[in-house]
């Protein structure tokens, strides 16, 4: 049991879908507020929609938080498994006579929507008089129509005390008698999480603004329960760069989709954080140690925030460059364990030398499509026409006899870099040609076109065996 002064958050995703970085920057303010001042946080899946949960859902939201560095300490719960405890919450509420039930059909709701909208009123739950009884219900249930319980609102406004947008008054003409229970017998959204924050003690609420305006719902249920109040925070909505809001259908915004594409955690982890929040003083990078020292919810705006994809990725680009080779090269294998590349995951010190020839890259995605080509069989790659026509046809076939003579000085070349650099260097100075007039035939030959890493690079991540076989397959092209 933790003291009742003690900073409680949670995060409550539903596994309906991947988790959006929406979700993902909820979860990471909660987290923070909670470390920052040594209270608790705590993993809740909201699972009760049954319709719109996704097989395995749970599981992934799971592993994005791991993957993004949060933990938790209590958790995770599934509301599926506390179906009992909100049974017997409703059941409170209808024995105090602050919920009733109600079994009107969807036909007959629709009438009501339709009628309020030709009289241009908003559409209010009329509240029947006297109350429907519990025999009542039983009686629409055996007429097959679909019994749910809904709450009584009070006739007084209600007022929101938010720590980011202030006072948030609702008045209680936009309030109606919403439903806590539904027809098949699982509790709303607003019952469940109301409940559950309160019997887990969660004393402190971040969530997206877009809730702001339920938030009323969780106030008027707290108090028909009995349970206190916490506090609210909650946090401005995410546009794209075209202002659009971006939503969990976005798909490619989720931390699973920028995970295969080759984000570090630590770089998703500081672009979101900035994602509303700031602490002030122009600072921009923080590692998540340093974010549970500094991050203040009086630092969260009220403005929207941007989702801009390219200072993302120049965040991305910086973290690769200043990350441990360590760090760099577990982070490297997870990616190749998630996509599909000719680059084998199971030689770190090949790996290792990969990483420090691609110095600079901004996701490890840019990796393949560098040095992809290196690691493909021998017959698979294909010659780009134009590099062909440009660095080996022209001025009379010029590159294919720099290939031809090169082949037997590189067949005689020890496979050590500096050996291999001699090599090459030697045979410019014999020819009297450039490095690039050498190197290009080169690099055309065993890559296909006309980039690459550099050519004694490339040449040491090939090897000698490959390298010779992808030269006498160059020779072999027509003139």
């Amino acid at each position: 049991m933790t003291p009742s002064s003690t900073i409680k958050t949670r995060f409550p995703p539903s596994p309906t879908g991947t988790l959006h970085v929406g979700g993902a920057r909820t979860a990471l303010f909660s987290w923070l507020v909670a470390r920052r001042a040594g209270g608790h946080f705590i993993l809740r899946i909201e699972d009760t929609d049954q319709a719109r949960n996704v097989p395995g859902g749970a599981e992934a939201i799971i592993r994005d938080l791991k993957w993004l560095g949060l933990d938790w300490d209590e958790g995770p719960y599934l509301q599926s498994q506390r179906l009992d405890i909100y049974a017997k919450h409703i059941q409170k509420l209808l024995d105090a006579g602050h919920a009733y039930y109600a079994f009107e059909t969807a036909e007959e709701l629709d009438v009501l929507r339709k009628q309020a909208q030709e009289a241009k009123q908003a559409f209010r739950y009329p509240r029947p008089d006297p109350l429907p009884t519990a025999a009542d219900a039983d009686r629409a249930r055996s007429a097959g129509k679909p019994v749910v319980v809904r709450l009584k609102c009070p006739s007084q406004a209600v007022t929101v005390e938010d720590e980011v947008f202030g006072e948030v008054q609702v008045a209680a003409d936009q309030m109606d008698d919403f439903v806590i229970c539904k027809a098949n017998g699982y509790p709303t959204y607003h019952l469940a999480n109301v409940v559950d924050d309160a019997l887990m003690g969660i004393n402190f609420i971040l969530r997206g603004q877009e809730f702001l305006g339920q938030t009323w719902r969780h106030i008027v249920l707290r108090q028909a329960l009995g349970y206190p109040q916490p506090r609210y925070a909650h946090l401005p909505l995410i546009l794209d760069m075209q202002g659009k809001k971006l939503s969990k259908r976005d798909a490619d915004v989720d931390v699973h989709s920028f995970r295969r594409a080759g984000f570090l955690p630590e770089a998703l982890v500081n672009f979101i954080v900035l994602l509303g929040w700031s602490p002030g003083d122009n600072r921009e990078k923080f590692s998540l140690a340093q974010l549970r020292e500094v991050f203040d919810v009086a630092d969260i705006g009220k403005s929207n925030a941007r989702f801009d994809l390219e200072k993302l990725r120049a965040f991305n680009t910086d973290a690769c460059a200043d990350a441990a080779p360590d760090r760099l090269l577990t982070a490297f294998k997870d990616y190749l364990s998630l996509n599909d590349t000719p680059i084998p995951a199971d030689d770190d010190n090949l790996l290792a030398q990969v990483l420090e020839v691609c110095k600079g890259f901004r996701t490890f995605a840019d990796i393949p499509a560098k040095v992809g080509v290196l690691f493909q069989a021998d017959a698979d790659f294909e010659y780009d026409t134009k590099a062909v026509k440009k660095v080996l046809r022209k001025n009379d076939a010029a590159g294919f006899a720099v290939l031809a003579q090169l082949r037997e000085v590189l067949s005689k070349c020890d496979w050590q870099h500096e050996i291999l650099e001699a090599c090459i260097n030697d045979y410019c100075r014999t020819k009297e040609l450039s490095m690039g007039q050498v190197a290009q035939p080169i690099r055309v030959a065993v890559t296909g076109r006309t980039v690459s890493p550099q050519i004694i690079d490339t040449l040491m991540i090939l090897g000698h065996d490959k390298t010779l076989a992808r030269i006498d397959r160059c020779l072999d092209l027509p003139r």
